[in-house]
């Protein structure tokens, strides 16, 4: 599942875990420690933005009632429509993977020659997606379920919003738990959370120092 070790070329790290557990706050702590972060969601946003071929093909699959008055993408509406019907959700998949994949992949080999320790990807479907083999190890960060509800009450999610995105996400969190090189507890302190980092980046880098 996993990229061939290449010790010419910063470490990477797919970065998984479920919504609300802290995992673009672990992104954040790997950019402060000199990591490029490659935020699949962010690219979704681009391929997704008025005059996209996406946009487009998404209205064409769902209906206009899925664009804001500005011709935007109303990613809320949307989520509502796909959240809870698996066939929609992978309808729309089909339509944004393949115009996020190959901008993922040039902006994960703009790095090959960069002096930065580590490329993060950032991304929710990292295993599903088929980005596994573009890794070097999969992260997967985790939380205790009640932590987790909390985390997205103060996003402003009822508990029924929450249940269902949560819900959407257990087998992709299944299925990255099997692959992953690492887990990193969040439930403690931004402080512990820290230390986790270090010591998971130092492990990794000093694992992959051995290649060749």
């Amino acid at each position: 599942m996993t990229a061939q070790p290449d010790a010419r070329r910063p470490l990477r790290i797919g970065l998984v875990g479920p919504i609300g557990c802290g995992k673009s706050t672990v992104a954040r702590l790997l950019h402060d420690r000199g990591a490029v972060v490659i935020d699949a969601d962010a690219l979704a946003r681009e391929v997704t933005a008025p005059g996209e071929q996406a946009l487009a093909a998404i209205v064409a699959r769902f209906g206009g009632d899925v664009l804001r008055a500005d011709g935007s993408l109303d990613r809320a509406a949307l989520g509502r429509r796909v959240f809870d019907d698996p066939a929609e959700l992978r309808a729309l998949e089909a339509i944004t993977h393949p115009a996020i994949r190959p901008r993922l992949i040039a902006a994960v080999e703009a790095t090959d020659r960069s002096s930065t320790p580590a490329v993060v990807i950032e991304a929710i479907r990292l295993v599903d997606g088929g980005y596994g083999d573009l890794v070097d190890e999969v992260w997967l960060v985790a939380c205790d379920p009640a932590a987790q509800r909390e985390r997205l009450r103060e996003r402003g999610l009822d508990d029924a919003d929450a249940a269902r995105r949560i819900a959407s996400q257990t087998g992709l969190i299944e299925r990255a738990r099997a692959v992953a090189s690492r887990t990193l507890d969040t439930d403690g302190s931004l402080d512990e959370t820290s230390a986790a980092v270090d010591a998971a980046l130092a492990a990794a880098l000093a694992k992959r120092g051995g290649v060749g």
